[in-house]
């Protein structure tokens, strides 16, 4: 299990890492919002454990930044007590939140139990839609095709855009945060080939690429998965 812990004060975060290292987790530290960010795009935790005073950029928009493409449990663990910060942190995507100083005991069980959380969605990998299959784990897309059934080929930067949007059924994600997943931060102003690799995935998965169903435009803003109804 794989916990980012994002603090920028050195002792917390390296309290945190004994505890949580002694207890069998692999650990990544951020200093920074903006390192935040880039660990979370760069090595996919598990869990984020994110303090709301940091410099760059602040827990808010680190959480926000996070929402637009992953559902990862995110952990506010801050010295802010006040139930305004808490609103604001869980309005804005937060999973749960704990104030300093905490109880290791009671860390330990909020981590346990949002990590279970994730792990039932995480044991359900394929995704259907219209003619469409879509198996996580495996990597792989295949479409029914009158009656057989054909293995469709997507290129790593298809599947990957592919994958993004599959995650996050039903919600907003930006163009910026898909460019950063797909290609890294420096590139969040390239959505000429994200257009393109969109009208890609259309062309594959679309029942009619020209009026998509499911990988939807939000104009001005990003993308967006619409599943079948349940």
């Amino acid at each position: 299990m794989k916990v980012l812990i994002a603090d920028d004060d050195a002792q917390i975060l390296r309290a945190l890492r004994i505890l949580l290292t002694a207890r069998g987790y692999e650990v990544l530290t951020a200093r920074t919002g903006a390192e935040a960010v880039t660990q979370a795009v760069e090595h996919h935790p598990d869990l984020v454990m994110l303090d709301l005073g940091m410099p760059e950029l602040d827990g808010i928009e680190v959480i926000e930044g996070l929402r637009g493409w992953t559902s990862v449990p995110i952990l506010v663990v801050s010295g802010r007590t006040g139930s305004g910060d808490k609103v604001d942190a869980l309005d804005a995507g937060a999973d749960d939140y704990v104030t300093k100083p905490f109880a290791a005991d009671e860390l330990l069980a909020r981590i346990r139990a949002l990590t279970r959380r994730q792990q039932a969605v995480a044991d359900e990998p394929v995704v259907a839609f219209g003619d469409v299959t879509v198996d996580l784990a495996a990597r792989q897309v295949t479409r029914k095709v009158g009656e057989r059934t054909e293995t469709v080929r997507l290129t790593p930067t298809e599947w990957t855009i592919l994958e993004v949007l599959l995650r996050n059924p039903n919600r907003l994600v930006t163009r910026q945060a898909v460019l950063t997943q797909v290609w890294g931060p420096q590139y969040t102003s390239d959505t000429g080939y994200l257009r393109l690799y969109l009208a890609q995935l259309r062309k594959k998965l679309e029942p009619e690429p020209s009026r998509p169903r499911y990988l939807l435009t939000e104009p001005g803003m990003g993308y967006r998965f619409s599943p079948d109804p349940a």
